[in-house]
């Protein structure tokens, strides 16, 4: 972010309190330490008893809605479907454990005893029943479940409440053998609100548990999982959320859940605060649903627009620490009179330092808006074509004479390929207007060259729709392009000769849902792909994963790629360059690819520069060896970050220079980079 200062791999290293750093990972767990430590706890308690205040208010709430009468009925079999049906055991369950960690709050704070044997029963009823959990929700409802759980018996455990030695083995037993079983392995291609949750829950109980690998698991997950699964999958760069095309519920539900695990995490000393991405997804959403409307990529949802009360950690958390978060805090105050125990476990003992007005974090320049805009301003001699019209036969007529073709707004259906002739200029409106190729084509790609020496070409300001459709469902996430079972591609030129094309240039384009490439430029001359957004690109059909991408430059010269977003090619990579040379890569978003973010092979003079490189599945930047190698890569001045692999590789790679990057918590371990004179392939 903006304010934050830069800082060099050695300083980020050696920073102890950073994001489960090596030198923590065998620690012994401090208890109590879930959501608050034995200060914490002890501060909270004096607040709720004062006479007055914010706290006392939320203590009486909680104490009223938990003086009711309540009885565990415990289920062996827990089962809940789709929207709650079947529900089975589902709702008895969800109260159960949000009535323990309430009486287990109130026996800490009043020290009454009757509140204490009331968590306890509880417990004791269901940690020798509970024997399987079912149907679609399983996880999910666990996820819920497990953390609250387990910072009622946390409470439990070390308050003195008089829980016996057997009874702790029991709900163990329980955790160990019902819970983590389920959650162990996750669910990232479910909505990442899903993968939030569980990773609450896992690191809870890996503290309660004193389990630091099953504690270090999740939090690798968090920093490094694939698809939707991880804090970098689910909050894009500009703050915008996975599931936001989907509704507001489910993205706050998913932002408190990863909020509440980086809480935990910092109970235990693991930082997952400081690098703002939860302080950028909180207030976008929030700014979002006090009523302003920052920009989206695909349409933000209306849907579950009610505040939850997901704010009030996050806000004081930041706070404490002189970060301003304005909408956060108007979201918190608007919840905090109905809110109570969400209050009481957000406070931290004070810090001791000046709280002041603080600085607000803004997204990098990365989170500017890339892909088709709005163009409404062309040449008199323009050629405009409304929906239903040859575009061809425009474009045809247009050859050689570097006229413009318009696509207006509207989607544009076409029956075959549109075949690029050579000196022609072709635009549409910005996201009004969308280029689709008709499934009963049976043709792949949307367009292609129209000869092996096309000239002189700009494609701009338009949106090109891989997928089978072009209507959204409410769910984004069920019709990814890796479920789509289709095979469409987006631009594909290729000439047999290196040379042959030149001057090729790609402008604030929008190519996406493509199961091939979403751009492949192979011989051309003098390429510019420039404010172009390319994501959700290259799948696994023919011929295969990880050999189409969201932009692929094949036996190219003179080719810049400047201030483009190349995002979530879920089985490849964000930008690949094979066997090309003078490559500019500048001021790029690329994250959340399947596998390398940047892939160079056998090229010559690339640069990889000023880009955030993020959230990738494999290493952040790959120079890969296969017959001579590469030479003369350079990669400096980038923010390289949170890729689970290194943030930088390279193999058998002559003359490079990797300098002036900032390297964040790429992997698990204190390697940053690898850099290899072997010259050896990687059988990966």
């Amino acid at each position: 972010m903006q304010f934050i200062l830069r800082v060099s791999i050695l300083a980020i290293v050696c920073t102890l309190t950073l994001l489960c750093p090596v030198s923590m990972r065998g620690q012994a767990f401090i208890h109590p330490g879930i959501d608050q430590t034995a200060k914490d706890l002890l501060h909270m308690k004096q607040q709720a008893l004062k006479s007055s205040g914010r706290w006392k208010d939320a203590f009486d709430r909680l104490k009223a809605a938990t003086d009711t009468a309540f009885t565990p009925a415990a289920h062996a079999y827990v089962l809940r479907g789709p929207y709650g049906k079947p529900n089975i055991g589902g709702n008895e369950l969800s109260r159960s454990a949000s009535m323990a960690y309430n009486y287990a709050l109130i026996w800490y704070i009043t020290g009454e005893k009757n509140y204490a044997h009331k968590a306890i029963a509880i417990l004791d009823s269901w940690s020798p029943a509970l024997w399987q959990f079912d149907y679609n929700d399983a996880k999910l409802l666990a996820a819920w479940t497990g953390h609250q759980l387990c910072n009622a018996a946390e409470l439990l455990r070390y308050t003195g409440a008089g829980w016996k030695t057997e009874s702790i083995d029991q709900f163990k037993e329980m955790l160990t053998t019902v819970y983590y079983p389920l959650l162990r392995y996750y669910y990232p291609q479910a909505n990442g609100n899903w993968d939030g949750a569980i990773i609450h829950s896992l690191v809870a109980m890996g503290i309660f548990l004193d389990n630091r690998a099953m504690f270090n698991n999740a939090i690798d997950h968090f920093l490094h999982a694939p698809v939707n699964g991880s804090l970098f999958k689910y909050i894009y760069a500009s703050g915008q959320c996975q599931e936001t095309m989907r509704d507001q519920g489910h993205v706050q539900l998913g932002l408190g859940e990863f909020a509440g695990a980086a809480q935990v995490a910092f109970t235990q000393g693991v930082d997952l605060f400081s690098n703002l991405r939860l302080a950028l997804g909180y207030e976008y959403t929030a700014k979002f649903l006090l009523g302003e409307k920052p920009h989206s990529y695909g349409p933000i949802s209306e849907r579950a627009k009610e505040l939850r009360d997901d704010y009030e950690y996050v806000y004081w958390h930041y706070k404490a620490r002189n970060i301003n978060l304005p909408f956060t805090e108007r979201a918190a105050d608007s919840v905090r009179p109905r809110a109570s125990r969400s209050v009481l476990t957000a406070v931290r003992a004070p810090l001791g330092i000046p709280v002041t007005k603080g600085k607000t974090p803004v997204a990098g320049v990365w989170a500017s808006v890339r892909g088709a805009t709005i163009a409404d301003v062309f040449p008199e001699d323009a050629v405009f074509v409304a929906p239903g019209q040859s575009l061809q036969q425009a474009l045809d007529g247009a050859a050689g004479t570097r006229r413009w073709v318009v696509a207006q707004a509207g989607v544009h259906t076409l029956p075959a390929p549109l075949r690029i002739p050579g000196g022609v200029r072709l635009s549409g409106v910005g996201l009004a207007t969308v280029l689709f190729l008709d499934p009963a084509s049976g043709a792949r790609e949307t367009i292609v060259n129209g000869s092996d020496n096309m000239s002189n070409v700009v494609i701009r300001d338009l949106v090109i729709e891989g997928s089978n459709t072009t209507s959204i469902p409410s769910d984004p996430n069920s019709s990814r392009s890796y479920r789509g079972g289709y095979n469409r591609g987006g631009i594909l030129f290729r000439a047999p000769k290196e040379g042959m094309m030149q001057d090729v240039a790609l402008v604030n384009l929008t190519v996406r849902n493509c199961t091939f490439n979403g751009v492949l430029i192979s011989g051309a001359t003098g390429v510019e792909v420039s404010g172009c957004d390319l994501s959700e690109n290259g799948v696994s059909v023919p011929p295969g994963q990880k050999l189409l991408h969201n932009l692929q430059l094949l036996h190219c010269q003179d080719a810049r790629v400047t201030k483009c977003r190349l995002v979530t090619s879920p089985l490849g990579s964000g930008i690949a360059i094979d066997q090309s040379t003078k490559v500019i890569i500048d001021s790029c978003e690329i994250a959340r690819n399947g596998y390398y973010g940047v892939l160079i092979a056998e090229s010559k003079h690339v640069s990889v520069l000023n880009s955030l490189i993020e959230a990738n599945d494999r290493s952040g930047v790959m120079v890969e060896f296969l017959y001579r190698g590469s030479t003369n890569i350079t990669a400096t001045g980038n923010k390289i970050q949170f890729n689970a692999g290194y943030g930088i590789a390279a193999y058998g790679a002559g003359n490079t220079r990797f300098e002036k990057n900032t390297l964040l918590s790429n992997g698990n371990s204190t390697d940053q980079q690898k850099i290899s004179a072997a010259r050896s392939i990687q059988m990966e």
